[in-house]
């Protein structure tokens, strides 16, 4: 995968993640900061960031629950500890940290 490929790949996971949690009806504020990190702070003062991770070449989760790397396996992005897919992992991940069922499409 070419640095070109990467970086339209995680730009377009990133947008459709900011777009998926203001559908969601979550209580979240989000904010897209300087190199594309999506901040992401809950109404119970706790934050996930969402970035990409040149380097790797991943996608990376930080949040209460720890951190998490995904991988584009050619079709999606991919944990690469347990295999979960991106937005099953945040549906997860978002409703643990902020009390309340989210699902991310």
């Amino acid at each position: 995968m070419t640095d070109f490929d990467f970086h339209s790949l995680a730009d377009a996971a990133l947008d459709r993640i900011e777009r998926a949690l203001e559908a969601s009806g979550a209580e979240v504020e989000m904010e897209r900061a300087e190199g594309g990190a999506l901040h992401v702070e809950f109404a119970n003062g706790t934050e996930m960031v969402i970035n990409q991770h040149a380097a790797a070449r991943e996608i990376w989760v930080a949040g209460k629950a720890g951190g998490f790397h995904f991988r584009w396996d050619g079709a999606s992005w991919r944990d690469t500890r347990d295999g979960s897919e991106l937005f099953v992992a945040l549906s997860k991940l978002v409703s643990a940290q902020g009390g309340q069922a989210v699902r991310l499409a």
